[in-house]
């Protein structure tokens, strides 16, 4: 099973970003998303940028995976 994980575009050179998660940077291809820019939250897929994403978005991903380990509930109504 693959899933895809949101990261904040570090740095861009050519069609390639410096992308961070959790602390850890790596390279994703921005090729199926040319109009992404450094600042941005982009969903990550197999190397590729898929999509652009809030940063609200983001925050409520991170606290459910959160929940699915044993956190503390803290998302009670999602949008």
């Amino acid at each position: 099973m693959c899933l895809a994980f949101p990261a904040k575009v570090l740095a861009i050179d050519g069609d390639l970003a410096t992308v961070e998660r959790a602390g850890v940077k790596r390279s994703a291809s921005l090729m199926l998303l040319p109009e992404a820019r450094v600042g941005d939250w982009v969903l990550i897929h197999a190397g590729f940028a898929m999509q652009l994403v809030d940063e609200s978005e983001v925050q409520i991903r991170n606290a459910l995976v959160a929940e699915m380990n044993g956190a503390e509930r803290t998302v009670e109504h999602l949008p």
